[in-house]
């Protein structure tokens, strides 16, 4: 395993650490914080992540309103929850910070790696918003380190902003000893679909990043593996992804849905795998009608589910009745996202526990399981 000499010599021992990677949206971020968190889990750690994304269609670039990201804990007992303040932020630029200073993720004393390009933007008024925040960071207590991360990733692609993403994974792959070779593989595991002309440069940026971040950085820290009493193997999954594992499990036969966020991703997920056992997956027209189309399935003998949101469960509540009424066996998912009406689909909440219980007219009674952690 190919190793870099760090300013720091041996590293820090931690039992858990909360990082967060925060850009403008088709930045990347989210896809490192995946990567990273993938490499921790496979070296044992316990590891928790959770995606920023913004509420606001299309929101402008270099916005507090546009911060996108995402947030990984790990350590080295089980991780069950997001945590509270993060200890280290990687930030690609200044304003998507303001948000999630304003949302309490951050205290004093988190360290803020910030990419510094916008200090020489041509445009002045990007220059002095630049400037003035650096300032409010410090004020706030947030420890600073202006850094050219861009600037590093021009010298292997032409796209800093396709490719900043790897290069910040080799910098926090650095700080926390990661596993190098392992990461490769990792990186190599991700874009495979797209050939070693897109696998090979996001390698060499890995390379930069962690070579980087071992000369300009004097912080080094070790979250050590997960104390196990066996070799049991782990797997590494989101919320949505265990949904698909449970439907494939329980014996579903058939999922009939409509897309809807956060809902979507648990539909493509079992669009992906559900054939390799014998499963068959509808996507309707509408809400009413996956479920319409669930409900006749199960009628005619095959075990049946119908995945959602809360307004789709709004939606389906007659047909939800009808099964009732008619005794036929349905299992419904609701992914629940935060709000009332349409709500907010890229935040969520476990607001819908009575309307699933009681939004029904009349008395229908129904089996309502809630988890307990995703």
């Amino acid at each position: 395993m190919e190793q870099y000499a760090g300013k720091t010599g041996d590293a820090t021992r931690v039992d858990e650490f909360i990082v967060e990677i925060v850009s403008d949206s088709g930045e990347g971020a989210q896809k490192c914080g995946q990567t990273f968190g993938a490499i921790s889990g496979k070296m044992g750690n316990g590891v928790w992540t959770v995606e920023i994304i913004p509420a606001e269609i299309q929101p402008p670039a270099r916005s507090p309103a546009g911060a996108s990201g995402i947030r990984i804990r790990l350590g080295t007992r089980k991780v069950t929850n997001m945590g509270n303040e993060a200890e280290l932020v990687v930030a690609f630029n200044e304003q998507v910070l303001y948000s999630r200073i304003a949302n309490g993720a951050y205290r004093e004393g988190t360290i803020v790696l910030l990419e510094d390009k916008w200090k020489s933007d041509p445009d002045e008024k990007i220059r002095e918003q630049y400037a003035n925040a650096v300032k409010e960071f410090a004020e706030h207590g947030l420890v600073v380190h202006e850094l050219p991360m861009e600037q590093e990733c021009l010298k292997i692609v032409s796209n800093a902003r396709k490719g900043k993403n790897m290069f910040v994974l080799g910098m926090i792959c650095y700080l926390f000893s990661r596993d190098t070779e392992l990461a490769r593989a990792e990186i190599a595991k991700t874009f495979a679909h797209k050939g070693e002309k897109v696998i090979r440069p996001n390698i060499e940026l890995f390379d930069s990043g962690y070579a980087f971040a071992a000369e300009r950085l004097d912080y080094h820290w070790e979250v050590p593996a997960l104390e196990r009493d066996n070799e049991q193997p782990t797997i590494i999954s989101n919320g949505n992804q265990a949904v698909g594992l449970g439907v494939m499990a329980s014996g579903m036969e058939l999922v009939s849905m409509y897309p809807i966020t956060p809902a979507t991703s648990a539909s493509h997920y079992i669009a992906e795998v559900f054939d390799g056992v014998g499963g068959f997956v509808h996507q309707a027209e509408d809400e009413i009608a996956a479920i319409g189309f669930a409900i006749g399935a199960s009628y005619a003998g095959k075990t049946a589910c119908t995945i959602t949101s809360g307004p789709g469960m709004a939606l389906k509540t007659e047909m939800i009745g009808l099964a009732v009424m008619a005794e036929i066996p349905l299992v419904i998912i609701d992914v629940q996202r935060g709000g009332p009406s349409t709500g907010l689909p890229t935040k969520v909440e476990q607001a819908d526990l009575l309307s699933s219980l009681y939004g029904e007219p009349g008395d229908a009674p129904k089996v309502v399981i809630a988890a307990a952690t995703i």
